[in-house]
């Protein structure tokens, strides 16, 4: 039994103008061929992939395209927006044919619902309300994204002082730039690693870079 989508509203803190365009966003193509949320679909992906690339551009500016083009991906693919989709119970109200209960359903129909909510989001409420639903239900995703950034240090500390008894020994290598915006180059090894360099406007970012960048290297990001 699909729920009233007052609920749904009520649980995300949304009342939407258009109530049709709320159905809608909820209608799998088996459901309605003509009238479904495939072009809402479309539209979500591409403000859920506006409002995370802005945000990690923020949270990250010192990443390379590169970088961040991954931290992207593990944030707006199927399985995580599917996983989003489960947090706020969105089987629940999906309308898909064939369906007697909603706990069965593929993780792409529940992806693929997300961004039509999203793109319903915009379309009724615009960019700041999609936005602050967006960072609502992806913040501890973005967070710990964070947290992995700014512990990799740690993480090295860690896992150098277990297998060798050693920490890890940075090095300075270059220090340049104007005094308020330095760019300063670091290296780091443990026993048996190569050296790792890095970048940032602080010793201390260009240490986090380097050992994230040697813990990938030893596969243990």
């Amino acid at each position: 039994m699909i729920k009233n989508l007052a609920n749904f509203q009520k649980k995300v803190g949304i009342n939407f103008h258009n109530q049709k365009l709320l159905t809608k966003c909820f209608t799998h193509k088996s459901y309605n061929p003509i009238d479904n949320n495939e072009k809402l679909e479309f539209l979500g992906d591409r403000v859920l992939g506006l409002i995370i690339s802005q945000n990690l551009l923020k949270f990250f500016p010192n990443d390379k395209e590169g970088d961040l083009d991954k931290k992207l991906a593990s944030l707006v693919n199927k399985n995580q927006c599917a996983k989003i989709a489960k947090d706020i119970d969105l089987q629940d109200y999906i309308l898909i044919k064939n369906s007697k209960n909603n706990t069965n359903i593929e993780n792409k129909v529940l992806s693929d619902c997300l961004e039509s909510v999203i793109g319903c989001i915009y379309l009724d409420q615009g960019l700041d309300i999609a936005e602050k639903f967006i960072i609502k239900n992806w913040r501890k995703y973005l967070n710990k994204s964070l947290i992995t950034e700014r512990d990799s240090k740690t993480r090295l500390q860690e896992y150098s002082l277990k297998h060798y008894k050693l920490l890890p020994i940075y090095k300075l290598i270059d220090n340049k730039g104007p005094r308020h915006k330095p760019l300063i180059k670091v290296s780091v090894k443990i026993k048996d690693s190569k050296n790792i360099t890095a970048t940032g406007n602080s010793k201390k970012e260009a240490e986090q870079k380097a050992a994230k960048k040697l813990l990938t290297s030893l596969k243990l990001l």
